[in-house]
């Protein structure tokens, strides 16, 4: 399920739009506006992709650290999980302390 940063419903991975407000769930998604803070954050040098422990197997080998300008988007495409992808991010900080 895919969370709509804009009106907080819930829509299924598949769909390109929330199903309550109609944003644009690849710019709108609170993954997608995750990502783009990460990215925008100087601190930021790489974003890791980590998943649940009963993820499928296609989310499984997309587990990496990427690069933040070539980070795949959230939920996998190639998920088949039941409940729908269990992936998220986690960034990976160059500077902890100011």
């Amino acid at each position: 399920m895919q969370t709509c940063s804009l009106c907080n419903a819930s829509s299924p991975d598949q769909a390109d739009h929330c199903v309550n407000c109609k944003a644009v769930l690849a710019e709108n998604s609170t993954t997608a506006q995750a990502l783009k803070r990460f990215q925008a954050n100087s601190r930021v040098n790489a974003v890791t992709v980590v998943s649940s422990y009963n993820a499928c197997s296609y989310c499984y080998e997309q587990l990496d650290t990427y690069p933040v300008d070539k980070v795949p988007p959230l939920p996998h495409k190639g998920c088949s999980h039941s409940n729908g992808c269990r992936c998220f991010y986690i960034p990976v900080l160059n500077d902890i302390y100011p």
